[in-house]
């Protein structure tokens, strides 16, 4: 660009920042600058100074090419995110207008007031754990949405691993879990091993060093070093939540359901340039597992079994549930486990009833009344409740919000419906005649015997 040429770009510069006092927009900013500060902390920090190098040859082209010109604060953000993830692939990587809140008076961050947001947003999400639940077949649930440090966050993590203790099977679900700290890697982690194990190391490139974690020989409440894990993973798995897995799946003591995780394995620092409102988060290092020697990086974590995200919890279910049942110690505990697998997967693909299949159904059965309701089958016991009929299968029945009981119906020789049988989850069997003498049509009104 000749003298002529810059003048007159400098001229229109101080004619657009004239243009924005007067309105009271903020000036544009000096993406020069930012482009100087984020090279040099590329070039002093990032993982790869041969990657570094490339990306600041690019910003440099780009702005000779006139590419941030005129750009306002997220706009210029978004595009130097988009150009230093497209030379380096890292996901890690990516710059940001600072929140307005966390700005200080004379463009100086105010740490405490962003520090007092961090940990009250870390209270309110409780520290990452979504849900605590124990599924059929006493297997335990955790969603787990962030791994924050375990300086904030240990005591919940213990209390929620102190709850899955007496469970048979673990499920942990990381499927929207976007990662956090290593510490609570450590915590968690240590709860399955029953002796002190290597879990990943992390090269720093500034120190040339290397940091290693392991698990903890002590925790607080019981270990769940025989404990069946499983894994549940997503696109949106990433960082922390991807080492958790990678980890558990390498050590081989967790299966993991679903989906390729998202591929981002290096360490981060969040860099603040205050002067022009921007905030990078910089990888700083990577992580070097001890059983692969590497990590997953731009590739992500393959799972034992690739379901769709949203189908991963009920099939890491029934995959907990059937091996529970295949080493079972009582012929009570494995028909419970397999009536767990049978509702699971009739759950997942019920079977349609016409109108005129609910009508075969439709009667009284002893103390029992099965009827249909605005295209429903029901069910009621004396006066009890009406509880929903939902099919199984072939002349086989839940009810809804109940795991412990079913009901088969039995047909005579003429495939006429005569015997309403109550199913146990302990196995008993409870046989109810039909004793209306008739059969009753879809509609629920009486009908011809047949």
């Amino acid at each position: 660009m000749g003298r002529t040429a810059r003048l007159f770009t400098a001229f229109l510069f101080l004619l657009t920042l004239n243009a924005a006092a007067q309105e009271g927009m903020p000036p544009a900013p000096d993406a020069e600058a930012i482009v100087e500060n984020i090279s040099e902390a590329l070039n002093e920090v990032y993982v790869f100074p041969e990657v570094a190098e490339a990306m600041h040859a690019l910003m440099q082209q780009r702005l000779a090419e006139g590419a941030y010109q005129g750009l306002d604060l997220p706009t210029l953000t978004r595009q130097l995110t988009d150009d230093l993830q497209s030379v380096s692939q890292d996901r890690h990587l990516h710059v940001d207008p600072i929140a307005r809140e966390d700005m200080g008076p004379g463009e100086v961050i105010d740490r405490a007031a962003r520090e007092a947001r961090f940990l009250d947003n870390a209270r309110r999400t409780n520290y990452g754990f979504r849900q605590l639940e124990i599924l059929q077949g006493n297997v335990g649930y955790l969603d787990l949405r962030s791994f924050y440090d375990a300086g904030i966050g240990g005591a919940t993590a213990v209390a929620a691993m102190n709850f899955l203790a007496s469970a048979d099977a673990i499920i942990i679900d990381l499927r929207q879990n976007g990662g956090g700290s290593p510490s609570m890697i450590q915590l968690i982690s240590s709860y399955f091993f029953e002796q002190r194990q290597h879990l990943n190391s992390f090269y720093v490139r500034r120190t040339d060093s290397t940091r290693q974690f392991y698990t903890q020989e002590h925790v607080q409440g019981p270990k769940m070093t025989d404990t069946p894990i499983w894994i549940l993973t997503s696109g949106r798995t990433f960082s922390a939540a991807e080492e958790f897995t990678y980890n558990l799946k390498n050590m081989e003591r967790a299966r993991v359901v679903g989906e390729t995780t998202g591929g981002g394995a290096h360490p981060v620092d969040n860099v603040d340039f205050p002067e022009h409102g921007v905030r990078m988060s910089l990888p700083f290092g990577r992580a070097i597992n001890p059983i692969t020697g590497t990590n997953w990086e731009g590739t992500g974590v393959e799972p034992h079994t690739s379901v769709p995200a949203q189908d991963a919890l009920e099939v890491a279910h029934r995959e907990a549930l059937e091996q529970l049942a295949e080493t079972a110690d009582s012929p009570e505990r494995k028909f419970r486990l397999q009536w767990a697998v049978d509702g699971l997967a009739a759950a997942g693909n019920p079977p349609a009833l016409s109108p005129v299949q609910m009508g075969d159904y439709a009667g009284t059965y002893g103390p029992r009344r099965v009827w249909t309701e605005q295209g429903q089958l029901r069910y009621r016991r004396g006066e009890g409740r009406e509880i929903r009929l939902i099919a199984m299968g072939e002349d086989l029945f839940r009810l809804e919000g109940l795991d412990n009981f079913r009901i088969r119906f039995e047909r005579d020789e003429a495939g006429r419906v005569v015997t309403l049988v109550g199913l146990y989850i302990d196995g008993r069997q409870e046989p109810s005649q039909r004793t209306d003498g008739q059969a009753v049509t879809g509609s629920g009104e009486p009908g011809h015997q047949r």
